[in-house]
């Protein structure tokens, strides 16, 4: 089976949108195969082998660009790993979880659009401890919803003060990377190697996704705005809470 065109667009659209705010576009991946009828033991899989892909794109451009902390993302990503690990070993969540963190989404999406934010400090990023937590419950979201678990960091991370845009992307691109990873180890350990999809079907997303991954995650972390960077991850949180909704197929 071979992609169409019109879905190779789709994909390729989510991953540039997504990749200009430190994201590899997981649940946009989800709602588009999702509407081309691909069956939902075969989403998951390429959802995580095309976020691998752009996150790996993303983190190389925003952390090349200077945005990235180290000191941040260790934690976060330490605790993170071994709950994604988990998250993807076992079914996903029901569908009043789903939603629940589809309406949180849709609220991050509406307070990034408001005007008046909180000026990043640093004074308003928890210690080792408190990152070590927040890692540990968006790894296990990632695992259980077979994405990176940055949709649910970038946001966090804005609204709390913790960090400037591109910075907040700077974290969330390599923490979507590892996380994707131990999702899809997960996955391979519950379901063996034929969980993958075949290389004639992932080939052609994988080429469209990177294209496009590598053009959009360039603009953000060198061209776009601040501004636009918090508009487009609006967008982006919108797309998302659309599929955790269940109005993406």
């Amino acid at each position: 089976m071979e992609p169409s065109t019109w879905l190779l667009a789709a994909l390729a659209t989510v991953a540039f949108l997504y990749a200009g705010v430190g994201h590899a576009g997981a649940s946009g991946y989800i709602a588009v195969l999702a509407l081309a009828g691909f069956a939902a033991a075969e989403i998951r899989p390429l959802a995580l082998v095309l976020n691998v892909l752009v996150a790996g794109l993303a983190s190389w451009q925003f952390i090349g660009a200077g945005h990235f902390r180290r000191a941040v993302f260790l934690p976060l990503a330490l605790a993170s790993v071994p709950a994604a690990l988990v998250g993807g070993m076992v079914a996903l969540p029901g569908p009043l979880l789903q939603r629940l963190i589809g309406v949180v989404l849709l609220l991050s999406a509406w307070r990034l659009l408001r005007p008046a934010l909180p000026e990043p400090s640093a004074a308003a990023v928890p210690g080792p401890l408190g990152l070590g937590l927040t890692g540990g419950l968006l790894g296990l979201l990632a695992g259980l919803t077979g994405t990176g678990g940055g949709i649910f960091l970038t946001p966090l991370m804005i609204l709390r003060g913790w960090l400037a845009p591109r910075q907040a992307a700077a974290i969330s691109a390599p923490f979507i990377l590892v996380n994707s990873l131990a999702g899809l180890t997960g996955l391979l350990i519950a379901r063996g190697p034929a969980a993958l999809p075949s290389l004639a079907l992932v080939g052609p997303m994988a080429l469209a996704v990177a294209l496009a991954g590598a053009l959009g995650a360039y603009g953000g972390s060198r061209r776009f705005s601040p501004l636009w960077i918090r508009r487009l991850l609006a967008l982006v949180l919108v797309v998302a809470s659309g599929k955790l909704l269940g109005l993406g197929g």
